[in-house]
């Protein structure tokens, strides 16, 4: 579902992102870690068609973001960590906003479940620049599910959410990934998102220094408990991985 293979990407002198390639399956949560300038969110955005590449080879559900960008927007979703709502449109118009442009069949009903699950009900009528910041991620988390796409992408998206909405957000990413959704999870959170991990991908200086499952990151970094411990222990570690790991292909 998601192939990269060489991706560089530079801003001036600056290299954000280093030879990185990977690949996602159908259905898998990747949890994508590493410190502040680490390259995650240039790495996403690059996913997402939002930034172009200065080299290496990205499908993104069949699609390139270079050759095919509008056809890509169909299937990914990119949700920042601070969502560039429309703040004079309220709950509701996001809704149908979005449920409009992207065609969504019968968007009215699958956006009332929406805001039922996610506590939005009351706020419904609300524009956007009167949501608290928790509030504001999770309209932008219902409206990625609204679409319903093939790969979804989440750069900290749990900033601002309290303890019930992180626990139910992370309950949905397993419900949509169950489904079939391929999803990018970045997040320095990284007791919360441990267990909803099917992969791990830890990036250091613009490159990737692990990848794999929570066991074979254990396996590797066999002293770790906690994926917290692991990170610290393959950021330290000066082996990077094969540029394109066969075993995920």
């Amino acid at each position: 579902m998601i192939h990269v293979s060489g991706l560089r990407k530079q801003y001036n002198q600056f290299v954000a992102v280093d030879n990185v390639s990977f690949n996602l399956g159908i259905g898998e949560i990747c949890g994508l870690v590493g410190h502040n300038g680490a390259g995650k969110t240039t790495t996403m955005r690059c996913l997402s068609g939002l930034l172009r590449a200065d080299q290496g080879e990205i499908r993104v559900a069949g699609c390139s973001p270079r050759t095919q960008a509008v056809e890509l927007k169909r299937h990914v979703v990119y949700v920042p960590d601070d969502p560039p709502l429309f703040d004079d449109l309220s709950v509701n118009d996001h809704f149908e906003f979005i449920g409009r442009i992207y065609n969504v069949i019968d968007y009215r009903k699958s956006s009332d479940a929406l805001l039922e699950q996610f506590g939005l009900r009351p706020r419904q009528h609300h524009l956007a620049r009167e949501l608290s910041r928790g509030m504001r991620q999770k309209l932008a988390i219902c409206l990625a599910y609204l679409v319903d796409p093939q790969v979804m992408l989440f750069d900290e998206p749990m900033t601002g959410l309290d303890p019930q909405g992180i626990r139910l957000f992370l309950d949905t990413l397993r419900e949509r990934a169950q489904a079939g959704t391929t999803i990018v999870l970045s997040s320095h959170l990284l007791a919360m998102i441990q267990d909803v991990c099917s992969m791990v991908m830890v990036m250091h200086h613009g490159r990737i220094r692990f990848l794999g499952t929570r066991d074979e990151l254990h396996a590797r970094y066999h002293d770790a408990e906690t994926l917290e411990e692991a990170f610290f222990e393959a950021i330290a570690d000066n082996q990077l991985i094969p540029s394109l790991p066969g075993a995920f292909a």
